[in-house]
């Protein structure tokens, strides 16, 4: 990231302040000149910790690729202080306190002369005892020979960099009726896949196994519903299947290309004997292979079809039965399941046996706002305990051949996925997520997305507690005296700064997104050609409050590596009045 600086005049808000009045402060004092540190990003050091996530009290292991000297560390959660102390060495540890779902943000800085800091790292910490309160989803999709401990272990590395606490294993199974590469009694080696690709065990073994040490729970993937042309030989009955036509004549099924192994026939996902057939099959793979539990998937509306029998089949109340025999087989396991384009989220989410919501979102749900609906409807059917993981493919129309993911689309979409809320399933071990056939590996990242996706991560992480942790939407009145900047609130609009904003405990959060460039309000960027917006700088807000506030903070991704700093201010007349340093993609301004 570039050097960027926040300086501070207290001039500046003293010229707007009548005789008598004086500039607002934090600490909830009353009288006196705020103090505000003058900041400056100097990003120059990368810190890693040893897991994606930690358990109250654990012990945190962290290491800097340079520390020099006069370097301090600070440890906070949102703008509280928890601790400061000098650095020595460039690996330390830290216990992680006894708050439970807690989200904290680390950066190393040292203080120049004149009392500016310099932030030079940052890192963030999540504080969860389990992952489904701040679900963070990755994926791996390639299991070759040359996936060896010691590849998928520094691939994980990457994952756990970016606190990523559960990965998707797609594509990793031999058969959909049948998982397993091998027996119960007996592992194959090598098997091909549906794509007819090879896939190692050994491969498999070595990234839960890394998955595990960095504190990460590992999903194996299967269809609840898919079978393969040689299933009967593998005790599949004709009777467990879906129909087009009352007279079962004609399976329903998902063409593939001609070179994979087989087309997916359909088997009704309520079939209480192949709930029993794919429990005991599910068995045979958590007896050999330590999986944390199921992703389940579907393949969205398929119109009217009808069992074996000829009656009418209803595969949402399907979709639970399937969900509740899964659990009800393997009660310690995990369970994930797949809402297409929103199908069948409710019922999901409703049966009570998955760990959070999971929206593979398409055309028909293709705008910024989409998103929010997805949320909101995700909160109310799980009762705000269940959260929101968006499978999202970024750039899709260009990601049949080799090129380059565009920056802009990417920041943008997480950007918006985040401030609601969510979370957005994209990062692999070797690879960013374009299709989904998730080996698909087209698009590379460059550096800059490469550095911009750590910031976003640590920010998600650290601010977890105002962006994932419940809270009340609100609107807000928010204006500006810069006439080339117009704001707007939400839904986006194009050549607008759009505001999203709720209340959490006795915070007002507000999000600036910065859609000023923006050629669309489609989350997906298809084309790869979202422009990238331009830095605002020392923009002036003006914000209606009858409420005293005692302080404003600032944060964002694409600055300081997302450490917060605070703001003067001055509140007079139901009017609270501040100078927004810098937007980029997106800011999060906090009243307290």
């Amino acid at each position: 990231m570039g050097r960027f600086t926040y300086v501070f005049i207290t001039m500046l808000f003293f010229t707007s302040c009548s005789k008598g009045e004086e500039p607002g402060q934090g600490g909830g004092e009353s009288g006196g000149v705020i103090k505000v540190t003058t900041v400056k990003s100097g990003l120059t050091v990368d810190i890693s910790t040893d897991k994606a996530c930690y358990k109250p009290g654990e012990a945190i292991l962290f290491t800097a690729d340079n520390v020099s000297a006069g370097t301090k560390v600070r440890y906070r959660h949102l703008t509280t202080v928890i601790e400061e102390k000098s650095l020595s060495s460039a690996t330390w540890t830290w216990s992680a306190p006894s708050n439970d779902f807690t989200g904290y943000m680390v950066d190393l800085y040292q203080t120049e002369s004149d009392g500016t800091e310099v932030i030079l790292g940052s890192v963030a910490i999540d504080v969860s005892s389990d992952w489904t309160r701040f679900p963070r989803y990755g994926f791996v999709a390639t299991f070759g020979q040359d996936k060896t401990d010691e590849v998928t272990r520094e691939e994980m590395a990457y994952l756990s960099r970016h606190h990523i606490n559960g990965v998707q294993f797609q594509d990793w199974h031999k058969k959909h009726h049948w998982p397993l590469g091998g027996t119960r009694e007996k592992l194959d080696d090598t098997y091909t896949d549906i794509a007819n690709r090879t896939i190692y065990t050994s491969a498999v073994k070595n990234y839960i196994k890394a998955q595990h040490e960095f504190g990460m729970k590992s999903m194996l993937y299967n269809l609840c519903l898919g079978a393969l042309s040689d299933a009967a030989t593998d005790g599949v009955k004709e009777e467990w299947y879906l129909f087009k036509d009352a007279s079962h004549t004609s399976k329903d099924s998902h063409d593939l290309p001609s070179s994979w192994k087989s087309d997916i026939y359909l088997v009704n996902p309520a079939n209480m004997e192949w709930q029993e057939y794919m429990a005991q099959r599910n068995d045979d793979v958590y007896t050999n292979l330590d999986f944390d539990g199921y992703q389940i998937d579907q393949l969205g509306q398929r119109g009217t079809l009808y069992d074996y029998s000829g009656a009418t089949v209803n595969l949402l109340k399907g979709y639970a039965s399937f969900i509740e025999a899964m659990k009800t087989a393997h009660p310690d396991k995990r369970l994930v399941m797949n809402a297409v384009s929103s199908y069948g989220a409710k019922q999901i989410a409703e049966t009570g046996k998955v760990d959070f919501l999971y929206n593979e979102v398409w055309s028909d749900e293709a705008d910024f706002d989409d998103l929010k609906t997805i949320v909101k409807a995700n909160n109310v059917y799980g009762s705000d305990k269940l959260k929101t993981v968006f499978a999202a493919y970024m750039n899709y129309n260009i990601a049949d051949s080799k090129g380059v993911f565009n920056t802009p689309g990417i920041l943008l979409t997480d950007a918006v996925m985040f401030a609601l809320g969510g979370s957005h399933l994209e990062l692999g071990g070797d690879h960013m997520l374009c299709k989904e056939y998730f080996p698909n590996s087209n698009l590379s990242m460059n550096t800059v997305l490469k550095t911009a996706m750590t910031h976003y991560y640590d920010f998600m992480t650290a601010y977890e507690n105002l962006l994932r942790d419940g809270g009340t939407e609100n609107v807000v009145n928010l204006s500006t005296t810069n006439a080339k900047v117009k704001l707007s609130v939400w839904p986006p609009k194009v050549g607008y700064v759009t505001a999203l904003s709720k209340v959490v405990d006795n915070r007002q959060v507000i999000h600036l997104i910065n859609f000023s460039q923006a050629n669309n309000v489609s989350w997906r960027d298809l084309n790869g050609d979202m422009p990238e917006p331009n830095l605002l700088s020392a923009l002036p807000l003006q914000l209606t409050s009858n409420g005293k506030v005692n302080k404003i903070w600032v944060a964002s991704p694409d600055v300081h590596g997302g450490v917060p700093q605070e703001l003067a201010f001055v509140q007079k007349d139901g009017t609270i009045s501040f100078v927004l340093p810098s937007l980029k993609y997106w800011s999060m301004v906090v009243l307290e």
